[in-house]
């Protein structure tokens, strides 16, 4: 290698350490089956986000139970409410975490050696955006939420399978050394894009899709509130997911520390 490729390797902000192969690992630390492990993960949460919203469309969950405030859900039945309920679809959380989920995991599948800032990124939204899913969903909605028909399977698919399965085989497969604290604040853009979302979109259509972000019952400052306490937890999420992947990183000879 000449003098200058040296050099460029060496200040190349997109990698922080060589990758071994297939398994997205440092040299001397492979993990077998980490790219059919990420195919798994990739699958289900695709598979998930994909039913949800076929259901969703055909109007198969049924009507929806009434509730206080202005949430997602009034939308007429059949082929007349078909464009709205999927709208509303694409507009949770619940089926952002998961796509982002399945796009991050999916990348690994497909080129688990190539390493960039924008993948690095995705991977640990995909990461604090699914366990946020899953805790805030335990905390604030199932308590209040009726669960029946479809949601019966599609409600533990997402919200309890697809964060037990990311983040496990993120722990068990890696790839190590992508999380780093100054990608931290990156990891939160796709997040507050969905709050913009959700709140510009109610502010057109009327309705939320979650109590809490319901504006027009609880007024801004009460969402915000609630809204900054979650991003909060969050970025504390990614700064336990960098804790934990330096850890995993010494104790598997990866060597390299943020």
């Amino acid at each position: 290698m000449s003098e200058r490729k040296t050099h460029a390797a060496q200040i190349d902000p997109t990698r922080r350490a060589p990758l071994s192969g297939d398994q997205g690992w440092p040299p001397g630390v492979t993990r077998p089956g980490a790219r059919a492990a990420h195919t798994v993960v990739a699958l289900v949460a695709g598979a998930g986000y994909l039913l949800a919203g076929a259901l969703n469309a055909a109007g198969a969950y049924g009507p929806q139970p009434e509730v206080e405030g202005n949430v997602y859900g009034d939308n007429a039945d059949g082929l007349a409410g078909a464009f709205g309920r999927l709208a509303d679809h694409v507009s949770y959380f619940t089926e952002w975490s998961n796509a982002v989920v399945a796009l991050a995991f999916g990348l690994l599948a497909l080129r688990p050696g190539l390493v960039t800032q924008a993948r690095r990124v995705l991977l640990l939204s995909s990461l604090l955006m699914i366990t946020v899913t899953a805790i805030v969903y335990r905390v604030l909605l199932a308590p209040t939420q009726v669960v029946e028909g479809w949601s019966v399977l599609t409600n533990p698919w997402q919200h309890v399978l697809v964060p037990v399965l990311a983040v496990g085989v993120w722990l068990v497969w890696g790839p190590r050394d992508w999380v780093t604290l100054r990608l931290v604040p990156w990891a939160l853009v796709i997040p507050t894009l969905w709050i913009a979302w959700a709140l510009i979109r109610g502010l057109i259509v009327g309705s939320y899709p979650y109590g809490f972000i319901d504006a027009r019952t609880y007024g801004y400052a009460a969402v915000f509130t609630t809204i900054g306490a979650i991003l909060a937890f969050a970025l504390v999420l990614a700064i336990l997911f960098w804790a934990i992947d330096a850890l995993l990183r010494r104790r598997q000879g990866a060597g390299a520390t943020p």
